[in-house]
């Protein structure tokens, strides 16, 4: 076929292939994993080498100067023969480093960069989410229920506080992300006692020391082969808990759209439906709502993992968390870029929303006017008897024949409600019915929301506004 490539002869990801920014493509990609290793090794054999083992500054420094020059071609092979990824890599180093080759991976077990760069892909990925709140606007939303009114301010605020709750949540998980450290086969550090003739000093001297320099403050301090599965229920609930947020956000950004009270973003071009012209479909939260629901789905893969893991370790976890794990933070990345560029170009519009308005607020009304003429001389019975009857045949109105809600005109028709003929304009007014929403946002806003984002400005560079 003209044009085609052979990556287009096989499945891709859409996660990677269309969606996923190249920032969160690169962090699940073979070579920041392998890189990742080949440091974990080189964390490794400084250590070891501080703490008095035979290993030479050649050695280090030839470890230093091949970290990221991988011959992938090589470790496939390698793997290929061994059925052995990480074993296959240490072949694959060891070529292209034949003085460091012997001390390569000494006393460490797969786990040790297998887990460990984990770990590390985690705490990087919820430090970026973190950030990428604060500069998510939740800007221009609108009345869905007709029940009561509220503000467009107030409605953002709704929506504004389950992500604040999602942020404050990324930063828990991230703060108690701890390194596996250097724990050996089942996790007893057998092999790393004998390297150092049963000085257990130096063995949680060498924990420590990688440690650190992986990044870490802290280490588990037990383990089984693995870190215990759990750390992944952790992190993809966090996750997934998001994506839940960022559904409801979108679903009541399409039910608007519907109503026509707010839009997403629509390019000058952009095409809605093949069939019908006219449509604006709100496609980017369409989209939010779609991986959303398969980011929600993907807790359950760690969870069952977890559950399933036999007394030190088995290794029936590997192949799920080569999927769940990345597909997590990929559809996690993507949905928030979405989000922020649906909020960042929502647009508003007043005069349909106060169309709205005027249909449903005589029914809301209606205790208002009570009190009213009560507070006019009126007796409370006789005129709820008069505003039911009347409401019953503006709902009529409404209802079956398809017009206009009349209430009130037929209220202003009936003299029994002259008293307070006069007071009807104030007594519908929309600003009356919306209690301390404006309150409630300027404290919000201050108590909750800004505290929060302020840590990031000087991180980001930017000067976060929040326009509510």
């Amino acid at each position: 076929m003209e044009g085609s490539g052979e990556e287009f002869m096989k499945y891709r990801s859409p996660l990677v292939s269309r969606y996923a920014s190249k920032e969160m493509a690169f962090n699940f990609s073979d070579m920041k994993k392998f890189t990742t290793w080949r440091r974990l090794w080189l964390y490794l054999a400084k250590a070891e080498k501080e703490l008095g083992l035979p290993i030479t500054d050649a050695q280090v420094s030839e470890m230093e100067s091949h970290l990221e020059d991988i011959d992938f071609i090589m470790a496939a092979d390698e793997e290929r023969k061994l059925r052995h990824d990480v074993m296959a890599h240490v072949h694959t180093f060891a070529h292209c480093c034949p003085t460091a080759a012997p001390i390569i991976h000494l006393g460490a077990t797969s786990c040790y960069v297998g887990d460990n760069t984990c770990i590390i892909t985690i705490h990087l990925q919820l430090a970026n989410f973190a950030e990428k709140y604060a500069d998510l606007p939740t800007l221009g939303f609108t009345h869905y229920q007709p029940a009561q009114l509220t503000t467009v301010g107030k409605r953002a605020c709704l929506w504004l506080q389950d992500l604040v709750m999602d942020m404050r949540n990324l930063q828990r998980a991230r703060e108690d992300l701890r390194f596996r450290g250097v724990k050996g086969t089942t996790g007893t550090q057998a092999s790393f006692l004998q390297l150092f003739q049963g000085d257990h000093e130096k063995v949680e001297e060498l924990d420590r020391k990688v440690t650190e320099m992986a990044g870490f403050k802290k280490s588990y301090l037990v383990t089984g082969q693995t870190y215990s599965r759990k750390v992944d229920i952790d992190s993809l609930c966090v996750l997934a808990s998001l994506a839940a947020t960022v559904h409801k956000i979108c679903t009541d950004i399409r039910l608007l759209a519907n109503l026509k009270e707010i839009e997403e973003p629509f390019e000058k071009e952009q095409i809605g439906s093949s069939a019908m012209p006219y449509k604006r479909n709100p496609m980017r939260a369409e989209r939010c709502c779609s991986l959303a629901r398969h980011l929600m789905a993907l807790v359950s893969d760690p969870l069952q993992t977890a559950a399933v893991q036999w007394l030190e370790r088995t290794l029936d976890d590997s192949a799920n968390r080569r999927i769940s794990l990345p597909e997590s933070f990929l559809t996690a990345d993507i949905i928030l870029s979405t989000l922020q560029n649906i909020t960042e170009g929502l647009v508003v519009y007043p005069k349909v929303i106060e169309r709205h308005i005027r249909h449903e607020l005589p029914f809301m009304a209606t205790e208002n006017i009570i009190m009213a003429m009560v507070k006019a001389g009126g007796n409370r019975q006789d005129c709820h008897e008069k505003i039911r009857v009347l409401s019953q045949q503006a709902a009529a109105v409404v209802k079956q024949e398809g017009g206009d809600n009349d209430l009130l005109a037929r209220v202003q028709a009936d003299p029994y409600f002259a008293p307070i003929i006069g007071q009807l304009d104030s007594i519908l007014d929309p600003k009356t019915f919306i209690g301390r929403a404006p309150q409630q946002v300027t404290r919000f806003l201050s108590e909750e929301v800004r505290p929060v984002l302020e840590p990031y400005k000087s991180k980001m560079d930017v000067k976060i506004e929040l326009e509510l």
